[in-house]
């Protein structure tokens, strides 16, 4: 497959080699001739922003600057986080809403999706709690806006 957007249905983009990436759903996965970041990029820009702007406004509405939750879209609340530096080609971009748990595996961490599927990601436990906690803050901070709370 040559392009891809993110989708509701999307759960995880993990880097595989020659610039390609396996691109798991809720009931599929498949291999896209596309890197993770791309993927991101793209996606952002079909949603209306670029991918740039959706990290700059993560950083002004939580205050981390680097390895930010990105909102892919906004309205069905897909948030994306990098499990290293989004320029690192290993990194992989894993949806918010679908995460059950991470469990710790050797160096690494195995994510258990709320729908049963089980992967493992190049990045440490504490790496992807500290992820989630900032998904965590981000989405806190759009649902109170969206109520139009203070």
């Amino acid at each position: 497959m040559e392009s891809y957007e993110i989708n509701r249905d999307t759960i995880a983009l993990v880097p595989k080699d020659d610039d390609k990436t396996i691109v798991y759903e809720t009931e599929d996965s498949f291999i896209v001739n596309e890197t993770p970041l791309k993927i991101m990029e793209e996606s952002c820009e079909y949603f209306g922003s670029s991918f740039e702007g959706r990290q700059n406004g993560t950083s002004k509405l939580i205050g981390y600057t680097h390895k930010v939750p990105v909102i892919v879209e906004e309205s069905r609340d897909i948030i994306f986080f990098p499990t290293l530096s989004p320029k690192n080609e290993k990194c992989s971009w894993l949806s918010y809403k679908h995460i059950y748990r991470p469990d710790k595996f050797k160096d690494k961490t195995i994510i258990e999706f709320k729908n049963g599927k089980k992967v493992v990601i190049n990045a440490s436990t504490a790496i992807i709690d500290n992820q989630l906690y900032r998904c965590s803050r981000l989405k806190d901070v759009l649902d109170v806006r969206k109520n139009g709370e203070k």
